[in-house]
């Protein structure tokens, strides 16, 4: 799987461990739901100011947050239609700045922050959600098997 990573500045390149990590998290996602192996994830990331902005123009909700996820496909059999084209899941927006303040108030490090932010969002891009508290528990669940798997650091 093509893991597409955009930064909005220079300095929020996040380090190279980390994104080898991502890498792996989306590859095991995509592989537990047997998505074609031509697909790709965009990830930004970007300060408080800029998720701010995204959430108020596209679920006009006037706040920064920690992570968006834009999904480009509406239904899970989008994905196998035509497995021998490139799919493209979505982007997936990450707020760095509101990740070194919940990775401080968790007493974890940042990067592990940043890890579960993104596997919260390919999450969703894969149709996971979490409105009701069972499926905020198998997302929950999801989200540290992913984690796990991939080799990210523990709690």
């Amino acid at each position: 799987m093509a893991v597409i990573i955009n930064f909005d500045r220079e300095e929020a390149t996040p380090p190279a461990q980390v994104l080898s990590l991502m890498e792996r998290i989306a590859n095991l996602a995509a592989e537990g739901l047997a998505l074609p192996a031509a697909v790709e994830v965009s990830v930004m990331f970007c300060d408080d100011e800029a998720i701010h902005a995204l959430n108020k123009k596209w679920r006009d909700v006037d706040a920064a947050t920690d992570v968006l996820s834009f999904p480009l496909l509406d239904d899970a059999e989008d994905w196998h239609e035509a497995p021998e084209v490139e799919v493209l899941l979505g982007d997936i927006v990450i707020s760095l700045e509101r990740a070194a303040e919940q990775a401080k108030r968790y007493g974890h490090s940042q990067e592990r922050e940043v890890l579960y932010l993104f596997t919260h969002g390919m999450l969703h891009l894969l149709g996971f959600d979490h409105l009701e508290e069972d499926e905020r528990q198998e997302m929950r669940r999801r989200e540290e098997e992913l984690m796990h798997a991939a080799g990210a650091p523990p709690r």
